[in-house]
């Protein structure tokens, strides 16, 4: 089981500019290129709760043990949890050399020699959560931040402003969700742990079931009940899955419970009531109430740990270390005469979770119309109760477990209470406009809904659904999917995905689009091309078909490199579609998400946007309907004249372009020659704009040469530029001979007010 626990994971890592993602090696996390190595470096690894951060840094710190990281000659590791209690303060060398560590002898000469080779020290902050809303960053204010008192805050800000140990490697954890934005312009690196794949699954039941009797029924009971093997993409679920399926085979039952509300009343049940007395059962249900009373507490203040003097009662904290739901931890002393103080943080994230839905459920101070409001979909904060993401789910799932018997095991509530509460739920969902809701909000409602089992709710959202459904960044977990799959299959409706940047993996993506009454979908084009590769070596052709031709693509944006290489996959696709015309007998058949774009923006910036234009150009003939082709950035492309060069060599097969922006680019009088050489042969052109680009009087002539003929054109734009009234000049002499130009939009710095207003007496086409 211990093995299970330490499978790699992969990892990925993000840019923050250009979000690309790229899988990385545990010993690359601390490479950081051209950095500075006098600075203070500032890594943070994301990953949603139960993925395996503090066990990624535990391993890390493993290594460094075993000599690997030898840049650092210390490794400090903090749990967030421990160190962040409100009434807590240190000073560094508290922090370093009584909490972490305590040296026998040699306290100051060690703690000198950290301050004077900062470069040489790792501190490792496992649950960093930032700060709040309504909290300012706040400033370190000590006259001597290494030696002098302060909050814990203060000593993080005074870190990652490089105002204490400058030259240090920080090393955060934290939720995705957790407010990380104050100081995320600090941060050097971003790394997020994904969770496991299918394989990585099934390979962490093996080995955690490798040395059980039921080590071959064990893996494929998990995997006939789908949902709880989608949630075992998560670590920390994945070994509650297993502790569960080892207590049913151990029964001799044969089947899981079907959500994840159930396991962890099983769970419960397991751990506390099973062969107790009545006495003791009794005792158990008060010490329960009492801890989860405690749980919801100290999550509405976003925390997990606290002093342990603090607990309720002596009973209550023996009861929850006795069953494992809390972990105990020293908390360091200023001097060696104050008396040694412990601390309690509860031992998991789900437990904390399931518990605070069983004190909302339980409590009496919490009436069946109140509940309500801490489910995220309903609720009117702008991101409510995501520290406790589960939560809400937990709530749900319990009220319509009125019948359980384990849950009976575990409380005293009455019936007639749970079918109420049960009714006012159904009442709300019934009421509730779904179409107001935001995507993450709607996604949080069918995770809820799907946590009741309760076929008259699941028909009601299925049926309420909108036809066109968007989870744009929005991430989608294999849980996710296997709710909104199940959900999305009881409605007769057909449905429209939009999944880019939702971060769904490819047995997902296979999943939804395979449905029937799902008609047409957006998602990540290297994904979906990925999707399709998969498909055709496992010679699934009719799929294939069907995810080609749901599949759209238009409009496009390419944002990075990646984006163009990825357009280029797609292209080089259309070569590979010789197994889908022999499975539907056509004689040719084009990828409609390439035969249909019409709409292609390009905003590279001006680092790749040469580079990036050059490929693309190689693929642009491959799009036939293609209308409008915007190169305007914001961060401006600067294209300059040899991209523009580039794209008049491929003008004679853009014959559909309608559109074409140019704005911004940096194109001089020698690209304005090489574009009016090859403008005529865009037979279809429209609208042109060359827009604030360095266009002088030699450019303009040129482009005034070739008006007459571009005979489709009804608006030039060269405003922003550098032509002077000679230019100007030209343009209007051509422009007499071209009836079919609506609009010259010609106002230029350059162009003396007086002569552009003559200009445009002459021709009212002119606009200034």
């Amino acid at each position: 089981k211990n093995n299970a626990k330490a499978i790699e994971k992969e990892l990925v890592t993000c840019s923050l500019q250009e979000k690309e993602k790229t899988a990385i090696d545990r010993s690359q996390i601390f490479q950081i290129p051209q950095r500075k190595d006098l600075e203070t470096k500032v890594i943070v690894v994301l990953g949603k709760a139960g993925m395996g951060k503090s066990i990624l840094v535990q391993k890390i710190c493993q290594d460094w043990s075993n000599g690997e990281f030898s840049q650092f000659e210390f490794v400090f590791w903090f749990d967030c949890k421990q160190i962040s209690l409100p009434e807590k303060q240190y000073s560094l060398k508290e922090l370093l050399l009584e909490f972490f560590v305590k040296p026998q002898e040699g306290s100051k000469e060690i703690f000198d020699y950290i301050l004077q080779n900062p470069a040489k020290v790792l501190l490792v902050f496992d649950g960093f959560k930032g700060l709040h809303d309504h909290e300012n960053f706040p400033r370190c204010s000590a006259s001597q931040p290494e030696k002098d008192l302060c909050s814990i805050k203060e000593l993080l800000s005074g870190l990652i402003q490089k105002k204490i140990l400058n030259g240090c490697t920080l090393l955060f954890t934290a939720r995705p969700k957790d407010k990380l934005y104050q100081c995320m312009s600090k941060v050097d690196k971003t790394i997020e742990i994904v969770g496991f794949s299918p394989q990585q699954r099934e390979l962490y039941i093996t080995k955690y079931f490798e040395e059980s009797p039921y080590c071959d029924s064990a893996l494929k009971l998990i995997k006939e009940c789908e949902y709880l093997f989608s949630h075992c993409y998560s670590p920390v679920m994945c070994r509650f899955v297993c502790f569960l399926c080892e207590t049913v085979l151990e029964m001799g039952e044969k089947s899981l419970p079907s959500t994840l509300t159930e396991v962890f009343l099983k769970f419960f049940q397991q751990k506390v009531m099973l062969m107790q007395t009545d006495v003791t059962i009794k005792q158990n249900q008060e010490s329960l109430a009492t801890l989860a009373r405690v749980a919801w507490h100290l999550g509405e203040k976003h925390q997990s740990a606290m002093k342990s003097d603090l607990l309720p009662s002596k009973e209550v904290k023996e009861f929850a270390l006795k069953y494992g739901f809390f972990l105990p931890f020293a908390l360091p002393r200023h001097s060696d005469s104050e008396e040694e103080e412990f601390g309690s943080t509860f031992s998991d994230f789900a437990i904390q979770n399931f518990l605070c839905a069983l004190h909302l459920l339980l409590a009496e101070e919490h009436k069946d119309k109140n509940l309500t409001k801490y489910m995220s979909f309903l609720s009117k904060k702008k991101k409510p109760y995501h520290w406790l993401d589960l939560m809400p789910r937990f709530l749900a799932g319990l009220m319509f477990l009125q019948d359980d018997p384990y849950f009976y095991s575990l409380s005293n509530e009455d019936a007639k209470q749970s079918i109420k509460k049960q009714k006012t739920l159904l009442k709300y969902i019934r009421r509730l406009q779904m179409n107001t809701l935001c995507p993450e909000r709607l996604l949080e409602l069918l995770r809820c809904v799907y946590e009741t089992q309760n076929n008259y709710l699941l028909q009601h959202v299925a049926l309420r659904l909108e036809p066109d459904l968007s989870f744009l960044g929005i991430a989608l977990t294999p849980p996710d999917v296997h709710v909104l799959h199940s959900i999305l299959k009881r409605s007769r409706k057909e449905f429209s995905l939009d999944l880019r940047n939702s971060s769904i993996d490819m047995q997902g993506l296979q999943a939804l689009v395979s449905l029937r009454n799902v008609t047409s979908f957006r998602a990540s084009l290297s994904d979906t091309v990925r999707l399709w590769k998969s498909l055709e070596q496992t010679k699934e052709y009719e799929l294939l078909k069907a995810s080609t031709e749901k599949f759209v693509l238009d409009p496009f944006k390419a944002k990075t490199m990646k984006d163009i290489s990825d357009l280029c996959d797609l292209v080089e696709m259309q070569k590979m579609m010789n197994c889908v015309q022999e499975a539907s007998g056509c004689i040719h058949y084009e990828i409609p998400a390439i035969r249909n774009l019409r709409k292609l923006e390009f905003a590279l910036g001006p680092a790749c946007g040469l580079q990036g234009l050059l490929k693309l150009v190689k693929i642009l003939a491959a799009f036939p309907s293609l209308q409008h082709l915007d190169l305007d950035a914001l961060s401006e492309n600067g294209i300059g004249d040899e991209g523009a060069k580039s794209l008049s060599e491929v003008f004679p097969t853009l014959t559909s372009l309608e559109t074409l922006n140019l704005s911004q680019n940096k194109i001089t009088d020698l690209g304005a020659e090489n574009l009016a050489t090859a403008l005529p042969s865009l037979s279809s052109l429209k609208t042109l704009s060359l827009y604030n680009n360095n266009i002088c009087d030699f450019g303009a002539e040129n482009l005034a040469k070739v008006l007459p003929a571009m005979t489709s054109l009804r608006v030039l734009d060269v405003q922003y530029n550098k032509i002077t009234g000679v230019g100007a000049q030209h343009l209007t002499d051509s422009l007499r001979k071209c009836p079919h130009v609506k609009t010259l939009v010609m106002w230029n710095p350059t162009i003396p007010y007086g002569v552009l207003e003559h200009l445009q007496q002459l021709d009212s086409r002119i606009s200034v």
